[in-house]
Order: structure tokens, then C-alpha cells, then sequence
């Protein structure tokens, strides 16, 4: 089948948040009292939401916590988050060139994104890229995340398009899951966070250095 929309991941796909989040992470751990985390560790904690990002931040190599210490850690976490988001957060080379490309041919596009909506949302009208996504679903907008398939249906839904119509555009092995699951196709690009994982050991159906090859490789342009 043609594919009629793309769905792309927001950190690590369309945009470096690292900086942002480490920051976010760092403060944190110090109002918390907690031992700091450097920029890469917290590069390995991104890509399965702002829970699981906090409870690694707080645990990793470290004693375990009980669930009311990490829904305080929460708490604090997007309260700073909130203040450092879209700070030095940056957009990748070929992204803007790629988006508008797709737009112009007349691809639909949505955004699926372990991140709750609202850092979503303020990210995207943030950084401009908002404009191009007709349905954005986000980590707290059902209540099943990446790698379940949920987000992946939810977004066909608002985009009017079959499954088989849609591929996904992601940088890890979650969003790779997530695609498989939901019975749809997967590219990841070669330059995000793939939580440690070698991006060209995960089961994928391509591999993308940079967005604005999209057009080509589904053979809807030159």
C-alpha cells in the first residue's frame, strides 16, 4: 500500500531534548538530596516516559525506592522540567527540510511520544514544529505507552489512514516494538538515543541518517 502518513518520535528522532532533560534530571536529584547524574547517563534513562526516566534517575546502580519516593521525584522532576524544556532543546539537521517536504506531497504526520503532553505540546509550538502534525498522542493521552500499539492505532484513527498506510519513524528499540505491535511498518533513524541499544542490531524495515530521505526512500519524490 502507499503510505498516505509517517509517525514520528519526538526525543531522539525529531529533536535532542537531552540537554534539557539533564538538566531537569540534575536539579532534581539536588533538591532531592540525591547523588547527580551526568548528560549520558541520563541519555540512557530517555524513551519510555517521565516515570521511568525519574525512577532510573533515582535507582539505577543505586537501592531501589518505593513507589511514594518516586512519585515525589515525579513531582519535582516536572516542576523543574517545566522551566528547562525547549531551553537548549534542538532541532536535528534534515528534520524542518524533511517535514516540509512530506507536507508538500501531501503526507499526513503525527507525533507519538512517550512525554506528556503538555512538555509535548510546548515543545512543539516551541520549536515550530507543530504546524506540521495532525494528531500528536502523547504518553499520558491513553493510558498505554510505547511499546504497546495503542498510540500507534489512536494515531491512524485521527489521521484517516489504513495501518498498512502508515509507517513509523523512530530512534529505539521501544518505538521499534511499538510498530511491530501495532502491525506497522518501522524506519529508525541512525543518529538518536536507542537507549545503548546499536540501532543496526534492531529489527527494523530501514534505516534513516537523516529525515529528509524520507521522500525518496517511499518513493514519493525524484
Amino acid at each position: 500500500m502507499t503510505t498516505r502518513a509517517v509517525l514520528f518520535d519526538l526525543d531522539g528522532t525529531l529533536v535532542d531534548s537531552i540537554p534539557d532533560l539533564a538538566e531537569a534530571v540534575r536539579l532534581m536529584l539536588a533538591e532531592l538530596g540525591e547523588p547527580s547524574r551526568s548528560e549520558q547517563e541520563t541519555r540512557g534513562f530517555v524513551g519510555k516516559g517521565i516515570p521511568h526516566l525519574v525512577r532510573s534517575a533515582l535507582a539505577a546502580g543505586r537501592a531501589p525506592r518505593n513507589d511514594d519516593e518516586v512519585r515525589r521525584a515525579i513531582s519535582v522532576f516536572s516542576r523543574h522540567y517545566a522551566v528547562t524544556n525547549g531551553r537548549k532543546t534542538t532541532i536535528y539537521p534534515g528534520v524542518l527540510s524533511g517535514l516540509s517536504a512530506l507536507h508538500k506531497l501531501g503526507v499526513r504526520m503525527g507525533c507519538i511520544t512517550n512525554k506528556d503532553a503538555a512538555f509535548t505540546q510546548a515543545l512543539l509550538r516551541q520549536l515550530g514544529l507543530a504546524q506540521y502534525f495532525g494528531a500528536v498522542v502523547s504518553g499520558d493521552t491513553l493510558p498505554q505507552k510505547k511499546p504497546e500499539p495503542h498510540q500507534l492505532w489512536h494515531a491512524c484513527e485521527q489521521l484517516g489512514v489504513e495501518r498498512g498506510e502508515a509507517l513509523m519513524v523512530g530512534d529505539s528499540v521501544n518505538d521499534a516494538l511499538a510498530a511491530r505491535n501495532a502491525g506497522i511498518r518501522v524506519f529508525l533513524v541512525t543518529y538518536g538515543y536507542s537507549e545503548g541499544v546499536p540501532v543496526d542490531t534492531i529489527d527494523c524495515d530501514g534505516l534513516l541518517s537523516s529525515v529528509v530521505e524520507l521522500p525518496a526512500r517511499l518513493g514519493l519524490a525524484g
